[in-house]
């Protein structure tokens, strides 16, 4: 087994945890819309349990936008072809955001052709794809300043705005903030502004090139890992004390959970630089982690899941739009409009059933993709 090949087993492990985490949150979004939560979260109306689920989940987009630019750089390794990466990064991006313009509008909606269409995570990983393509043929110097500019400093741009210029004002909602854009008769949300992610995959593929390179042994590219992990969040940490930049100030609250919750209280769209700064700490820590112990039987299941994350990202929607209209059709509506369950507790234990249970058709894709690999459409699944 070559070490280009162990890398990837990692990856994927790291990848299928965070959708497995991303599921939980989207079980949130489906049968617990009476509580609905707010970006950043209010402290006073949100409960403990629900504080935790949401800020877990946060590690998802960070950790998927940082390994795909990782994985762009071992695409480009694997083939030393600056072309055939570019070619690949903007066919891929492309084809995510029509996926989320078309399939993953309508998995969410029900509705098609729609009246609102949602401009959400998988918009913002293929958006950053085709900024990425554009960008690699700089230097990995200038990448790395690119990347570490954009992630430090587009705090500053929070007061900017374009009101009084309409055309300047969509770009703007596109680019960094959350807004509507009227398009003929469509109304588009960006809930995913572009800007900081095109950071956060381009760091991700300048620390592949850093650390992933052939000539690098698995257990000093770990220690890097783990440093740049401990590095990131302390960071985080000493940020976060100054309470001067980088995200909406903490302060302390009546009970001691409640100033912890203020303190981990971060913005995610768009991600700031703490949100950014503790939560790819974490997914680098996690990535040095899943290297050790990537060849356990209790991470194959991880390794699956994240092989064909497309895939399950698409079915699991569609999973869980249908058994929100079974459980209305059973059950009616039970929180003034919509169905819910009553306990967060309750999402966990929903989410831990549909892992079994799409756990065989996932692994039936999963090796049907590896082993029709001549199947070009494949690869982007």
């Amino acid at each position: 087994m070559t070490r280009t090949f162990d890398r990837l087993q990692a990856i994927d492990a790291l990848r299928g945890l965070v959708i497995l985490i991303m599921m939980l949150d989207h079980v949130r979004e489906t049968f617990y819309l009476h509580h609905q939560v707010t970006d950043p979260m209010v402290i006073a109306d949100t409960e403990g349990f629900l504080f935790f689920s949401r800020t877990l989940a946060h590690l998802c987009a960070p950790v998927f936008v940082i390994l795909t630019g990782l994985s762009a750089y071992l695409y480009q390794a694997k083939y030393n072809s600056l072309t055939k990466t570019r070619e690949f990064l903007l066919k891929r991006g492309f084809f995510l955001i029509f996926l989320e313009l078309v399939v993953i509008n309508f998995a969410w909606t029900g509705q098609f052709p729609p009246d609102v269409i949602y401009l959400q995570v998988i918009w913002a990983i293929g958006l950053s794809m085709v900024a990425l393509s554009l960008l690699i043929g700089f230097s990995k110097k200038w990448l790395w300043i690119i990347s570490l500019f954009i992630i430090f400093g587009h705090n500053l741009l929070e007061k900017i705005s374009f009101v009084d210029m309409p055309l300047l004002q969509n770009f703007w909602f596109i680019f960094y903030e959350r807004g509507w854009i009227e398009l003929g008769g469509i109304r588009l949300r960006t809930s995913y502004p572009v800007l900081p992610w095109i950071g956060i995959i381009t760091l991700g593929y300048c620390i592949g090139s850093r650390l992933f390179d052939s000539k690098q042994e698995s257990h000093n590219r770990n220690i890097a890992l783990l440093s740049i992990g401990v590095i990131s969040i302390s960071l985080f940490f000493i940020l976060r004390f100054i309470n001067l930049y980088g995200d909406q100030a903490w302060s302390t609250m009546p009970s001691l959970l409640e100033t912890i919750m203020s303190f981990f209280n971060l913005t995610k769209y768009p991600p700031s630089l703490l949100f950014t700064l503790f939560n790819v700490g974490v997914g680098f820590i996690l990535l040095a982690l899943l290297n050790k112990v990537q060849n356990k039987n209790w991470v194959k299941p991880l390794i699956v899941f994240g092989s064909v994350p497309m895939f399950f990202y698409i079915v699991h929607l569609f999973v869980l739009k249908a058994l929100y209209a079974i459980s209305v059709a059973i059950w009616g509506t039970t929180h003034g409009q919509y169905f819910g369950v009553n306990h967060v507790i309750t999402l966990w234990l929903i989410t831990i059933i549909l892992s079994v249970l799409l756990y065989p058709l996932i692994l039936k894709f999963s090796e049907f993709k590896h082993k029709n690999k001549q199947i070009p459409f494949l690869k982007y699944l």
